[in-house]
């Protein structure tokens, strides 16, 4: 696929451009609202092809980009289409790659007796947009169990797949403790396979039920082989955490939401219930709300009520709205993201249990700084504390 640079804040005429095309089963009256833009840019000024191909490319919908415009015929120039598909065939071979890759791997674990859950990626095109090559294939996602990871790291290896950071091993208990995953190369690529025993870094305080999730996890077919993922209801909560974790900075993450929703017979009952639990409602709400605005998806009725009730997500919806439209970026470790993170949730005890962790949760980047023998672990918390307060003071 092309590289291309990261979009500037976009003209209104192709972030709705972008917007109307990102569907992955887009009937007449969605085509017709694709050439009623494309006219109305003929009668003002062209379109700015490249400006639509870089955020396509940005936001991960160049696929869906490809198989609606090529529906319009003569209404799109001919290079236009051309890079798209270039695009688009180059998506099919990297997907027909991960799934071979994924298969063998899932084949490795079974062998040993490890049972793996993978989700988003080519597991995600297959089972909701019914066609590998419709979402961009980037790595593989497998949710695995902490106590397994050591394990797994083994039998991978011997699949040509190294760690990307590697753990060192006397610390290999408190990053598994206080992380979420690790990431493997190989000879085809890197960060190819991640392996997550959690939804997110400790510090963010979401404490998801991942033994749950893999109980509830269903069988699913991909590439004809049978492999379990997350039932829908769990997808879409994960899925959500995953986006707000990323300020839902782009369009294919409320594309996925957007084919969960599709379903039309998830358990809203029970999502309400296990985001009360997990102190995401309004995380879950602002998801909800995105997919709506941005991709038209109708709210369910049955969780209507309390979505359009919560004033706070309302707006935090409209203004990142306007974010994702303008490509304002967040940097992940300023503190006016983590100050979002803290806002995002519903429960003061959540966001204190979240600024308690941040401050004194540490990981990766304090065994780097310091290498301190296994007896003195406890001093890394204070490790943490003054290189959060030396990033904090460069603002």
């Amino acid at each position: 696929m092309v590289d291309r640079p990261a979009p500037t804040a976009p003209e209104p005429r192709e972030w709705d451009l972008l917007r109307a095309a990102s569907c992955s089963d887009a009937r007449e009256s969605d085509l017709g609202r694709i050439r009623r833009l494309l006219d109305r840019s003929t009668l003002e000024k062209p379109a700015e092809w490249e400006a639509v191909l870089r955020l396509a490319d940005h936001h991960g919908t160049s696929s869906l980009l490809y198989r609606n415009l090529s529906r319009l015929g003569d209404a799109v120039p001919a290079p236009v289409l051309a890079a798209l598909r270039q695009s688009y065939e180059g998506n099919v071979h990297k997907s027909l790659f991960l799934a071979r890759e994924l298969i063998r791997i899932l084949d490795c674990l079974d062998a040993i007796g490890i049972e793996a859950v993978p989700y988003k990626g080519i597991v995600m095109s297959e089972v909701y947009y019914g066609d590998m090559a419709l979402r961009r294939a980037g790595d593989m996602d497998l949710f695995v169990r902490g106590r397994d990871v050591a394990r797994i790291k083994g039998a991978v290896h011997d699949l040509g797949y190294t760690l990307r950071v590697p753990i060192p091993e006397d610390a290999e208990e408190q990053y598994i403790a206080s992380g979420y995953e690790c990431t493997f190369d190989s000879p085809a690529g890197k960060n190819l396979l991640e392996l997550q025993w959690a939804l997110q870094p400790r510090f963010y305080a979401v404490d998801f039920d991942m033994d749950g999730l893999f109980e509830r996890a269903v069988n699913v077919a991909v590439a004809g082989r049978g492999v379990k993922t997350p039932s829908p209801e769990d997808l879409l909560l994960v899925l959500s955490v995953h986006a707000a974790k990323h300020v839902w900075g782009r369009l294919i993450w409320l594309c996925d939401i957007a084919q969960i929703l599709k379903l039309g017979n998830l358990n809203w009952e029970w999502v309400q219930a296990r985001a009360r639990a997990f102190g995401i409602e309004r995380i879950l709400h602002v998801t909800l709300l995105l997919a709506n605005r941005l991709l038209a998806m109708e709210i369910p009725a049955s969780i209507a009520k309390p979505i359009l009730e919560d004033r706070s997500a309302r707006a935090f919806a409209g203004e990142i709205a306007v974010d994702v439209a303008r490509g304002t970026s967040y940097q992940e470790r300023q503190l006016s993201y983590f100050r979002l993170m803290m806002q995002l949730r519903e429960r003061k005890a959540d966001r204190l249990r979240f600024l308690t962790r941040l401050t004194f949760t540490p990981g990766p980047g304090e065994w780097e700084a310091v290498r301190l023998p296994k007896p003195l672990f406890p001093l890394y918390r204070l490790v943490r504390l003054a290189r959060l307060a030396s990033r904090f003071a460069r603002g």
